[in-house]
């Protein structure tokens, strides 16, 4: 039993809320403001709704000063998420998505740390026919966004272990019955006919009914010892555990996400804690009764505060563990052990089961591109024309060309090889193990860079590390251009937050492993001070280390930060 009765926040609920309750589960007035040529834009509160179509409205923040004195709308355009559980696509499903990059977005494809397409540069009358281009392969980008489940994702790959495939089946499930029901998506963009005389009443969301939830709400699936989807990370971790070569169940961790806003103490990054253990065909049942019980409970007045992790605390994990096991009407059983060793993509070819193989290549930031002397778009397309297998999308941004039968090995090898696409062994272990959010010019929260700058300062960070003998360590560094987490920033080794144009907090002492969040270490400081700092730390780590500690535990170690345990000291 629950310590205590259970409740929402008091105070008035947020204006999303009142868009959600208006607009007739989730279709406002965007299939009609979709066909307005007048504006490249839309009106604020589709946009809101747009989210849980898998789009949002940007605009090219290059442009913004020059047009506003040409007095001229901004650069608008959309972009566009694709729910992809586990972030698994076939080849034809990369050339569709290849294509309509080509047709309608700008000529690149993000690899997104959900694991997952993202595409930017749609303009608003080209919409439909994307989202139509992507539901004709197979895929959609319904709750790709919004105040909903996201995308699900899966420890990527899948060499590891045979029940990898079917941890896959289950992420698959989970995203499939965690959709929302309404008709609104395929009326809205695929023309489909809504049923003459259904009074709107009839039409209800059974789990997540007409408000949805008070944020989004995100699920991963971690295979140890990888822990490549950072499970800690999520609202909602399941944990697989093996035993005897099957598939046994999962470990349940609730209570984790990322974000957070510069200057409120409120607000954190937090880890998730594991509460029991269910069985793969329980899986199901436990999420979708956490799901409602943050449908119940979470806070729909303070969006900032609205993210399940501050309703574990406010409530306190004892009595969510006990009102989850109510709703469930069985007791989740004692967690299982398991371990994991890193949080990152292991690299190059490697022989999975029934002689299978896969490839793992470098994409730096995820971005899918041509540029002048690296034809990276055009070889992953050449790869995909001839591929039997899939590719998966990794959570650190990077893709794997998985299931290679042997006979095909040597020709997709030499597609490698002639467009020169690379496992990242020319670059600094640093370096692959970077992630950086899109920031700007597209995202409108951005403070600062983070995709476009981030491998500018590794060059720099390079220099150091090799001084000191470590260009194959392994240290993981994640840019984000402000606080809300989308490269996990908070899981870093080394952390960048954007605070300004040109300037970051700087976090240090995350886990290899991905359980235990940074620290902050300098805040608002520019390229020269980042680099004084590590000119400092890193010679240190080299000379200091003990044998197999790594850069996150040296630091903690050698005292340099303290060490943290869960979110509310990470703004110290």
């Amino acid at each position: 039993m629950a310590d205590k009765i259970l409740t929402a926040p008091d105070g008035p609920p947020s204006d999303v809320e009142g868009i959600k309750e208006r607009s007739n589960y989730l279709r406002g007035t965007l299939k009609e403001v979709m066909l307005d040529r007048m504006s490249a834009g839309i009106p604020d509160d589709d946009n809101r709704l747009m989210k849980h179509h898998g789009s949002y409205l940007q605009d090219d923040r290059d442009l913004r000063n020059e047009r506003q004195k040409q007095k001229l709308e901004p650069a608008y355009q959309f972009m566009l998420r694709v729910r992809l559980p586990g972030g698994v696509a076939t080849p034809d499903q990369w050339l569709v998505m290849d294509d309509l990059a080509q047709k309608y977005g700008n000529g690149t494809l993000k690899l997104t740390t959900r694991e997952t397409f993202q595409m930017h540069g749609i303009l608003k009358w080209n919409m439909k026919k994307t989202i139509q281009g992507i539901h004709a392969s197979l895929m959609d980008t319904i709750a790709a966004c919004g105040d909903v489940n996201r995308n699900v994702m899966c420890t990527s790959n899948p060499y590891q272990s045979e029940v990898h495939t079917e941890v896959y089946e289950w992420s698959k499930i989970l995203s499939d019955q965690l959709l929302p029901r309404t008709r609104a998506y395929h009326e809205i963009w695929l023309d489909e006919e809504k049923v003459a005389g259904t009074p709107e009443v009839e039409e209800v969301e059974p789990m997540y009914g007409p408000l949805y939830l008070p944020r989004k709400f995100k699920i991963g699936i971690a295979v140890p010892p990888s822990n490549d989807i950072d499970v800690f990370s999520q609202d909602l971790g399941f944990i697989a555990i093996v035993e005897d070569d099957k598939l046994v169940g999962f470990n349940v961790a609730i209570g984790g996400g990322m974000g957070f806003s510069h200057g409120d103490k409120a607000t954190y990054p937090q880890l998730a804690k594991v509460i029991g253990f269910c069985t793969p065909e329980q899986m199901y049942d436990v999420a979708e009764k956490v799901i409602t019980i943050q449908r119940d409970y979470g806070n729909r007045s303070v969006r900032k505060n609205a993210r399940f992790k501050y309703t574990v605390d406010r409530l306190g994990l004892k009595n969510v563990k006990a009102e989850l096991e109510n709703r469930l009407g069985w007791s989740l059983g004692e967690a299982k052990s398991y371990h994991f060793d890193s949080n990152g993509d292991r690299y190059g070819w490697v022989q999975g089961v029934e002689g299978k193989w896969h490839c793992t290549l470098f994409i730096e930031g995820g971005r899918v591109a041509d540029f002048d002397d690296y034809k990276l778009m055009t070889g992953l397309r050449e790869i995909a024309k001839v591929h039997t297998g899939e590719f998966r999308l990794t959570a650190n941004q990077n893709v794997i060309i998985a299931n290679v039968l042997s006979e095909k090995k040597k020709e997709i090898s030499e597609l490698i090889e002639q467009y020169g696409l690379t496992e990242g062994k020319h670059h600094s272990a640093l370096r692959r193990s970077s992630i950086a959010c899109v920031a700007l010019p597209t995202c409108g929260l951005a403070m600062a860079e983070a995709e476009r700058y981030l491998p500018t300062l590794i060059d720099k960070i390079e220099t150091i590390v090799d001084e000191s003998g470590l260009r194959d360590e392994e240290i993981t560094i994640r840019m984000t251009g402000c606080p809300n987490g989308c490269a996990r920033h908070a899981l870093g080794e080394i952390g960048f937050i954007g605070k300004a144009p040109g300037k970051y907090n700087m976090y240090l002492g995350a886990a290899f492993d991905g359980s235990r969040l940074s620290k902050m270490y300098r805040e608002n400081i520019g390229e020269e001070e980042i680099l004084k700092e590590l000119r400092v730390l890193i010679p240190r780590y080299a000379k200091e280390r003990e044998e197999g500690e790594h850069f996150g535990d040296f630091v903690i170690r050698a005292g340099v930060i303290k060490a943290t345990t869960d979110g509310t000291n990470f703004h110290e």
